[in-house]
């Protein structure tokens, strides 16, 4: 066909087939799409039979966002047996929490206010009062995650200066950013102590000479070494940077506020504990460990805490009101430990009994042998998930999963990519010839199900 019998875009956008994706994709995208359709087929100097039809449009269209946009930001099934999954959207808020945060959004509050006086407030007044309570710190910061806390604190105290890191410690974090890179950027100069397995203290103190401003000791909380390997405790490096006139700054990563250990974890160092063994700073995620929203969290020694807050580079990375109620939501919740279960989803998913997880497995089997062809094996299998995120990467929490093996010998990655492309997608994982579905994050269930009786 002739690119002169295309209609015109405003006709396509017009057509009610084109509505769902409209409503769904918002017409400044479906717009570019159409447009950008037709100029490949004038390019061409010959238009397929469906684009001379207003009416066809809506499957080009689609295709067409989904390979230059994507699907964008769309809620899904993280059946992938990694708990705290970067990729999608790291560790889920409770609904009253989240519902916190959309108070903030939906209308002015006392952001920078202070009702008293009539006049401009802090911003971080409430959080920091909570982070000082929960941590014993004497103040405390927030920026919008932990990479910009360990970015402000460098810049703010070794701004050109050497600060000596063990080499077991350079670590690489997640999207590729590694340590050296961040220290880099914030102005200062790394000095490589000790070898990648042992670092001693004696490494540390013959590093530091007149110019050094700090010590940094970074947990490798994405890793672990074991056999020959040592490291040095945050006491041991607290007492020679006292005995050297020089604060400890204790990256701990992920963070946790309370004792993972009751939850069947491994001990994790605190901020509370890290502090009373004698460090200045420490640095943590909101988003990993505690359960909250994405944030850097940094408390510590008031003096050093004021000079973070002086540095310019605060406000390019402070957390918004949304960040900030969210936080707030979260760091209350933890105020009273009995009652975490009912406000942190991370939190509950860690608990959640064997038996649950069984029933939920039992379930979905049911439902995927009552959707799938035949020739699809779907059953319970006991299986094992991590945290994710970098934390306790070598630890693997006992699990139930639905394992499905397609007929013979099919791969999985087919009934993969119909899971993804359910209403509500479901995202797993596929190991050894079957597509594995871990039932820790399996909630809702009831719209879980519901989303399985969709597939084709």
């Amino acid at each position: 066909m002739s690119p002169r019998d295309l209609p015109s875009v405003a006709a396509v956008l017009a057509d009610p087939t084109l509505a769902e994706v409209i409503a769904r994709r918002g017409v400044g995208l479906a717009k570019e799409a159409v447009r950008q359709l037709q100029a490949d087929a004038r390019r061409r100097g010959d238009a397929p039979v469906w684009a001379t039809d207003a009416a066809r449009y809506a499957a080009p269209v689609e295709r067409w966002l989904v390979v230059h946009v994507g699907h964008g930001y769309r809620r899904v099934f993280n059946l992938t047996g990694t708990l705290i999954h970067s990729n999608l959207g790291r560790a889920p808020l409770g609904a009253d929490i989240a519902a916190a945060g959309i108070a903030a959004a939906t209308a002015p509050l006392t952001l920078e206010y202070d009702l008293e006086a009539g006049r401009r407030g802090n911003r971080e007044d409430v959080v920091e009062q909570r982070l000082k309570l929960l941590t014993g710190a004497a103040a405390a910061t927030v920026v919008n995650n932990n990479a910009a806390a360990l970015l402000l604190l460098l810049n703010t105290l070794a701004l050109e200066r050497p600060v000596p890191v063990s080499r077991g410690e350079l670590i690489e974090i997640g999207g590729s950013f590694r340590i050296p890179d961040i220290m880099a950027r914030a102005g200062c100069h790394l000095v490589e102590v000790g070898t990648t397995n042992r670092t001693h203290l004696a490494d540390y103190a013959s590093a530091i000479d007149a110019d050094t401003p700090l010590l940094l000791k970074v947990h490798p909380s994405n890793y672990h070494i074991e056999g020959f390997a040592a490291d040095v405790p945050a006491r041991a490096l607290a007492a020679l940077g006292t005995e050297r006139g020089l604060p400890l700054c204790v990256d701990l990563g992920s963070g946790a506020l309370v004792d993972l250990s009751r939850f069947g974890l491994p001990r994790e160092p605190t901020p509370r504990e890290t502090l009373a063994a004698g460090a200045s700073l420490v640095t943590f995620s909101g988003d990993k460990l505690l359960g909250g929203p994405q944030a850097g969290l940094i408390v510590g020694s008031a003096e050093l805490v004021a000079q973070l807050k002086a540095n310019p580079l605060k406000r390019a990375l402070r957390l918004d009101k949304v960040g900030l109620a969210l936080l707030d939501a979260t760091l209350r919740a933890y105020e009273d430990e009995a009652t975490l279960t009912r406000h942190i989803p991370l939190i509950a998913i860690l608990t959640t009994p064997l038996a649950t997880l069984q029933a939920r497995a039992a379930a979905v089997a049911k439902a995927l042998g009552e959707a799938l062809p035949p020739g699809f094996d779907a059953r319970t299998e006991a299986a094992t998930c991590q945290l994710g995120s970098g934390a306790l990467p070598e630890h693997l929490l006992p699990s139930m999963a639905v394992a499905v093996r397609p007929p013979d010998g099919q791969a999985p990655t087919r009934l993969a990519g119909q899971l993804r492309h359910l209403p509500r997608p479901v995202i797993g994982r596929i190991r050894d010839g079957r597509l594995w579905l871990d039932m820790r994050c399996a909630e809702p269930m009831d719209e879980l199900l519901q989303s399985l009786k969709a597939l084709p």
